[in-house]
């Protein structure tokens, strides 16, 4: 199986360390020590703390996998300091047809966080963007329209 790049910026490899860390260090003993306790109180079949210790420990360990993989086939990429064109890892203010203003940061896969602006360098919006200046207008073929925007600033 090929490995897909995993483009991530600094700060998305470090919140993936750090979950990984967090898990490995803390979360993991935790449940270990659980299930340990669980399984010194006999019939295992019927007990809780064991049964669903034994669980937690396996989406742990999953997600640890997880992580490792993504983090193995990260490739961070330094933002640039004065960018004249959208770039991964850029901001950028865009100006819809409404005359509305927004501002997105085009990211990796795993540190998309719709809440915080961060959007994927995958998503038809941050196709549509890269490579782009100010005051290019933009079209954005969504799913079930297109829209048109107008980049305002790139930081």
């Amino acid at each position: 199986m090929a490995k897909t790049k995993n483009y991530i910026t600094p700060n998305g490899f470090a919140a993936l360390r750090k979950e990984a860390d967090h898990l490995h260090r803390i979360e993991r003993p935790k449940v270990v020590e659980t299930v340990a306790w669980a399984a010194g109180n006999g019939d295992r079949s019927e007990n809780g703390d064991y049964i669903y210790g034994k669980r937690r420990l396996r989406e742990i360990d999953r997600r640890l996998r997880y992580l490792a993989q993504r983090m193995d086939a990260a490739e961070v990429v330094e933002p640039p300091k004065n960018p004249k064109k959208v770039v991964f890892g850029t901001s950028v203010t865009i100006e819809t047809e409404e005359g509305s203003e927004k501002t997105y940061q085009i990211v990796g896969e795993d540190e998309i966080d719709v809440d915080g602006n961060k959007i994927s360098w995958k998503s038809p919006m941050a196709k549509a963007l890269l490579g782009r200046q100010v005051d290019d207008e933009v079209q954005v073929k969504l799913p079930k329209k297109e829209i048109w925007l107008t980049i305002i600033a790139i930081t």
